[in-house]
């Protein structure tokens, strides 16, 4: 789950963190007054969405701009104006698509002296299964372009988690990223503090870029990025407070009350799956027919008719899925109750689509049983490529 930047900032600000002062708006009649409670002289205006790349992102309709969604403003009038423009506009960048993401939130802070711009991540890291730092002197920059271009300029090292965070895993950081003076006491504490809210909080990521030296010397997060482990969110209570739902997408959302694995794509084969493995083989192989996946779908081992028949009505809401591919291999879930399920769904939503099912491994042949005696198109599948094909072929003719 993700949150807000100006959320972040706020629960950044409970541990101590070094944050801006800074207003939410959600109408334009409140844009002035936010800022009106702001010192100046200098307003930055942010468009909340939960994407990133906003500043060199563009506005769909030309009434917002040319500008992207990072906006100064050097009066409480013109950061109240810049505010108007964005809120209810569509915002584009690199991280949204072509669809770009609505803007329903501005964030409006006072603006900082910037004397140098660093890059800051704590993440978990999978091959150590520990939580790892990140740090570059390459600041207000995409990670993965500095770490394509020039890879020794990061430092990466994960924290043992029977000591914990230590002072010299903040000074290893301060060192790295060039500090001197009061700036390394800072870091050490800086690092210390988001390392108790990433433990104490359930985080799988939070990426402070840009963190920055002020120009009177000081560290302050100036952006904040944050993402926790949706697994770990029935223990975080006030966390779970702040999901912003109209930043998800609607099906991801409506398979989320389901405990249905769910990933929108772009492609036009909409999937249906049982196992995240077998899932991936299934989206490879309909590429290697010349066609491309609308959806990740694991329905899971344990699956109940109710979910499969859910599963299928999330992926016929997708009005850019032209055929459906149903790939079940039978081990803890029934093939029989896959069956079950797709007939329901199909005479519940109704089927515009071709839908092309293979079954295999448990009750096999009572599912194609079930399918068979149903009356409807459903065109069947002896295995994995032969699915595949038909299923692109139905779509393509």
């Amino acid at each position: 789950m993700n949150i807000h930047e100006y959320q972040a900032k706020a629960l950044l600000r409970d541990y101590g963190a070094p944050v801006s002062d800074g207003r939410v708006v959600l109408t334009p009649h409140d844009a002035k007054t936010a800022a009106g409670e702001l010192d100046g002289p200098l307003w930055v205006v942010k468009a909340q969405i939960h994407a990133g790349g906003r500043g060199k992102g563009a506005f769909k309709e030309a009434a917002a701009g040319e500008k992207g969604g990072v906006r100064l403003a050097k009066s409480v009038e013109e950061a109240a104006e810049e505010a108007r423009k964005m809120l209810g506009h569509t915002l584009v960048t690199h991280q949204t698509g072509p669809a770009g993401k609505q803007v329903n939130r501005i964030y409006i802070e006072d603006g900082s002296g910037i004397e140098t711009e660093l890059y800051l991540a704590l993440l978990v890291d999978r091959q150590t299964s520990r939580i790892s730092f990140v740090c570059s002197t390459e600041g207000g920059m995409d990670i993965e372009e500095v770490a394509e271009s020039t890879p020794e300029k990061i430092l990466s090292f994960s924290v043992d988690p029977a000591t914990g965070y230590q002072p010299f895993h903040g000074r290893r950081i301060a060192f790295s990223l060039g500090l001197t003076g009061k700036q390394v006491k800072q870091c050490v504490a800086l690092m210390g503090n988001l390392y108790r809210a990433f433990t104490e909080k359930d985080m799988e990521m939070l990426e402070i870029n840009p963190l920055i030296v002020t120009d009177s010397g000081d560290l302050k997060c100036l952006d904040a990025k944050v993402g926790f482990d949706g697994n770990a969110l029935y223990r975080q209570p006030d966390i779970l407070e702040l999901r912003d739902e109209t930043e998800e997408d609607s099906k991801e959302l409506a398979a989320s009350k389901f405990d249905l694995n769910y990933i929108a794509l772009d492609g036009e084969i909409g999937c249906m799956v049982n196992g995240a493995g077998l899932a991936m083989a299934t989206m490879d192989i309909i590429k290697l027919f010349g066609a491309e996946p609308a959806n990740f779908l694991d329905v899971g081992g344990g699956a109940t008719k109710e979910k499969v028949t859910e599963a299928f009505k999330i992926i016929t809401s997708d009005p850019n899925v032209k055929g459906i591919l149903v790939n079940i291999f039978g081990g803890i879930m029934r093939c029989d109750v896959i069956a079950e399920g797709v007939i329901a769904a199909v005479k519940e939503v109704g089927l515009q689509v071709p839908l092309v099912v293979r079954l295999e491994g448990t009750n096999v042949e009572m599912g194609k049983e079930i399918i068979n005696g149903s009356g409807l198109a459903v065109i069947a599948a002896d295995n994995l490529s032969d699915a595949a094909e038909k299923i692109v072929k139905a779509v393509k003719g």
